[in-house]
């Protein structure tokens, strides 16, 4: 009596062993199954009937705008082109009324800027200047009159009129300083409403 294991035939799920024939199904093929010898690579011999054809079903599309070679973006947006802070040569008479547009928001109110941006504004420093006075004393006039009416009903409204006005006069001294030194300093949009250019 032999023991041992008994020996094996290759099933369909099995590789065969050297130098035996390989077919679907188990049956013999005109192609014989080899593996490469060690240190080279597997090279499909010419004429092998399974060779990977390419996919005709689903290929990555380019999207519009692309060119060979790579992806093309979109070309960037145009930034818009940063507003000089220094103007150039500004005269001290210059610098005093657009000093006076924020200033003189602490007498007159509104009419201050009103006044410059009219009168004097034929520099474009004093027209910037007076441009945002007038856009700070608007929203300060805007919200008093909104607030005021709605404090009517709840008084607590008071407090944040009050709040609003002492940002705009922190904003007006910033501003006056900047227009003292020949500069310009662009106060947030939420205290100079850009009504007015």
């Amino acid at each position: 009596m032999a023991y041992g294991p008994p020996p094996q035939q290759p099933g369909p799920w099995q590789q065969p062993q050297r130098g035996q024939q390989w077919q679907q199904g188990g049956q013999p093929s005109p192609q014989s199954w080899q593996q490469p010898p060690a240190g080279q690579g597997y090279q499909q011999p010419s004429g092998q009937p399974w060779q990977q054809q390419p996919s005709q079903g689903w290929q990555q599309q380019a999207p519009a705008g692309a060119v060979q070679g790579g992806w093309q973006s979109a070309p960037p947006a145009a930034a818009p082109e940063p507003e000089p802070t220094h103007y150039g040569d500004v005269s001290p008479d210059d610098m005093t009324w657009a000093l006076m547009a924020y200033i003189g928001q602490f007498l007159v109110a509104v009419i201050a800027p009103a006044a410059v941006y009219l009168g004097k504004a034929r520099h474009p420093f004093v027209r910037r200047h007076a441009a945002q006075g007038l856009n700070m004393g608007i929203a300060g006039a805007a919200v008093w009159a909104v607030g005021g009416l709605v404090s009517l009903m709840f008084p607590a409204i008071l407090w944040l009129l009050v709040l609003f006005s002492a940002v705009i006069m922190g904003f007006l001294v910033y501003a006056a300083r900047a227009a003292n030194r020949g500069e310009f300093r662009r106060v947030p949009a939420v205290i100079a409403w850009p009504l007015i250019k």
